[in-house]
């Protein structure tokens, strides 16, 4: 079905796909834009974070994350309450950065899209 044909609330078959990955994310942990898309085997970290900007709401935005961990701008505290209920590992920010939020702890709470390993499906 091309762009002009498809009835206007449906979405792009590329940001379906994206909005079944995140999903997919088992609360507790994320995904870099990055890892999303490779996931897919198609597009890119930025194609994933402009599907999740336009798209995203409907789904756990927050387990979609840049690969530095930090907070969604604008959004970092809605953020950080899901973090705290899902207990999604968080390192403690230093004196010195802004605002003084976490981050997300890659290392322990990155998922790698193995839903066998978390016992999903």
């Amino acid at each position: 079905m091309s762009e002009e044909s498809r009835p206007a609330d449906a979405l792009p078959e590329y940001a379906e796909r994206v909005l079944d990955v995140a999903e997919r994310i088992p609360p507790g942990h994320v995904m870099t834009y990055g890892d999303v898309a490779e996931w897919l085997e198609e597009g890119g970290p930025r194609q994933v974070g402009r599907v999740m900007a336009l798209y995203g709401g409907a789904v756990p935005w927050w387990r979609v994350i840049r690969a530095d961990g930090v907070l969604l701008p604008g959004h970092e505290l809605e953020a950080l309450g899901h973090y705290r209920e899902e207990g999604t590992p968080l390192r403690t920010a230093g004196h010195a950065s802004e605002g003084h939020l976490p981050r997300v702890d890659m290392r322990r709470a990155r998922w790698d899209g193995d839903e066998r390993a978390d016992g999903h499906i």
